[in-house]
């Protein structure tokens, strides 16, 4: 069964809060404990960091900063992984592809990473929407 679930904006917070993968990251399957630090005041600019790979962090930003209506879909087994009980205990982030310029910014609708400010439980989620892009353009 699927659930659609519009997401509540979130802030990021300034502690540093570990954030446990329930499965890894395509990619990084011995990376599953992240941090996230804010790259500017507001924490619309944030830095997922990995605790084993410095190296390891990508660029992120809240969803409902750059995409107000964007409401991801996502499976009862989702909700269940994360331990979701409201749609409000929930940070939808998405992974941002830095261009030569803002314009060439893009950011990654098709795989949120959804994690629940509760139990900091989080997981990067490819949905079946095939509608939802891969790299969209940040400020359109």
């Amino acid at each position: 069964m699927m659930t659609s679930v519009a997401f509540a904006d979130a802030p990021v917070t300034s502690d540093l809060p570990v954030i446990d993968l329930v499965s890894p990251l395509p990619g990084f399957p011995e990376d599953d404990s992240f941090t996230l630090v804010r790259l500017d005041e507001t924490g619309t600019l944030c830095q997922l960091q990995s605790l084993s790979h410095e190296a390891l962090q990508f660029l992120v930003v809240p969803a409902i900063t750059f995409f107000p209506d964007y409401a991801p879909v996502v499976g009862d087994d989702v909700v269940d992984a994360l331990e979701i009980a409201s749609a409000d205990d929930v940070l939808v982030l998405l992974i941002v592809r830095a261009g030569a310029s803002l314009a060439d910014t893009t950011a990654n609708l098709r795989a949120p990473l959804l994690v629940n400010l509760k139990s900091r439980k989080a997981a990067q989620v490819v949905l079946e929407d095939a509608d939802l892009p891969l790299a969209a353009p940040l400020l359109g």
